[in-house]
């Protein structure tokens, strides 16, 4: 646990336990590059990353999909400065590309509440893709309010506030190599 503390990326702040570490994440994304492969055979694949959060979990993931695809991204906000969900969710930025007759996998960090994951999957299913799924790197098992299954999952998460890899507090520590749970 002293090494956690001394981390500098940590801005002097302690964690409680790293969850996930940076072996497994590599491991896990390698895994779901493969399903992923899979999973689309055929016809064109636009992996959807909704931002910040999935940045680095999608830029390591699309670099283990082992066939043709194009990548654009969503903005979408719910959580503001604070360590639970709004409840209001903003889109900030929709995809310039044509979502119609494509596979769409909707790649996110961290399926939570459920609230923003629904709200954009009605979206994009209005705009007629081929396909449309989700692929999250965590999923809390909590999300009362998701309406869509998760088809490509990382890892189960505890329902704990969780950083690294892509996932903040008030915009830190998405840098941090490792998915440790916030003291």
């Amino acid at each position: 646990m002293n090494t956690i503390a001394a981390d500098p990326r940590l801005l002097g702040r302690t964690v409680r336990r790293i969850v996930y570490d940076e072996q497994q994440i590599a491991a896990r994304v390698r895994e779901l590059g493969a399903e992923i492969t899979a999973g689309y055979p055929d016809g064109q694949l636009l992996v959807l990353g909704l931002l910040k959060g999935s940045f680095i979990f999608l830029s390591d993931l699309v670099r283990q999909i082992r066939r043709p695809l194009q990548v654009d991204f969503l903005v979408a906000s719910s959580y503001g400065e604070g360590t639970v969900s709004s409840g209001n969710v903003r889109l900030v930025y929709d995809p310039e590309t044509t979502l119609e007759g494509k596979h769409i996998l909707l790649v996110e960090d961290i399926v939570d509440t459920g609230r923003t994951l629904t709200r954009l999957m009605d979206l994009l299913k209005a705009r007629n893709p081929r396909s449309l799924e989700i692929c999250a790197l965590l999923h809390k098992h909590v999300a009362s309010e998701l309406k869509y299954p998760t088809r490509f999952l990382g890892f189960d998460a505890p329902n704990e506030f969780l950083v690294g890899d892509g996932l903040d507090h008030a915009e830190d520590f998405r840098h941090i190599p490792y998915i440790a749970s916030l003291q």
